[in-house]
């Protein structure tokens, strides 16, 4: 007879990766800055005249980033002076994250698309929702999942 397992909500900072995430990004102003981000920008004037944020909040949350390793800070090359923040590697990989949540907000929240589409470069097509997939690539809902400790994993 096969036991549901449950997540152990109680030692969830001691053993999901979900707090630490959420206190590296778990406020609006981080995504619209990696929103930002990922559209190019890339030095603090952008950032306060894109987002129309406050200048002491947009240092704050800029140094957090750069302190979680998500964005780079670096002197320009041209003029030292001026500093511009790059998404790391570890940045990067929030791209699905940022586009799933997009795509959640487009339907449960506003209800519209978001202008504008994000398409594929290749071909101009707008992307596919982003889904959670099988180690066989089918798509997979709530129903399909469950817990399961080191034990019970099957692995290749």
């Amino acid at each position: 007879m096969t036991t549901t397992l449950r997540e152990p909500l109680r030692e969830l900072a001691n053993r999901c990766s979900l707090p630490a995430a959420l206190e590296a990004m778990g406020e609006r102003w981080s995504f619209l800055i990696l929103r930002g981000s990922f559209n190019g920008l890339s030095h603090f004037e952008e950032f306060q005249s894109e987002l129309g944020i406050a200048r002491n909040i947009l240092a704050n949350r800029l140094s957090r980033l750069v302190g979680h390793g998500i964005l780079e800070r670096r002197a320009v090359a041209a003029d030292r002076r001026k500093i511009e923040y790059r998404l790391t590697d570890k940045g990067k990989a929030l791209l699905p994250t940022m586009v799933a949540l997009r795509q959640w907000g487009e339907r449960w929240e506003t209800g519209v698309a978001a202008t504008p589409i994000l398409v594929d470069a290749r071909d101009r097509r707008p992307i596919a929702t982003v889904a959670v997939h099988s180690h066989d690539g089918r798509v997979l809902d709530k129903s399909d999942l469950l817990w399961a400790l080191e034990a019970d994993v099957v692995r290749d």
